[in-house]
């Protein structure tokens, strides 16, 4: 049974630059038939360009069940430190690089 185990555990590695992690308060997203792109974007006040940051692509599965992942995160979050109440409604930076319409 231990063995079962181990076969199905997976082994991630975290190099120490990527553990510092890449900040970000923009996320542009935007899908083909067979991806999602997610290009994490950081804007800064009073400067006219923003750059991406990081790019990520994923399938439109892995993509769902990112989702499912961070809509668990945030109940999970909001149940021990209250709900996110940041101003959700505001409109969306319009971005639209020649693919479908970008939502972030």
């Amino acid at each position: 049974m231990e063995k079962n185990k181990d076969k199905n555990r997976l082994n991630i590695e975290l190099t120490q630059d990527v553990a510092q992690g890449t900040y970000s308060n923009l996320a542009v997203i935007s899908h083909s038939t067979s991806e999602f792109i997610i290009d994490f974007v950081r804007v800064m006040p009073g400067v006219p360009k923003a750059s991406v940051k990081s790019r990520i692509l994923m399938t439109p599965d892995n993509a769902k069940r990112l989702l499912k992942a961070l809509n668990d995160n945030i109940r999970k979050f909001e149940s021990n430190f209250g709900e996110v109440k940041g101003n959700l409604d505001r409109p969306m930076i319009p971005m639209n690089f020649g693919g479908p319409p970008a939502q972030a």
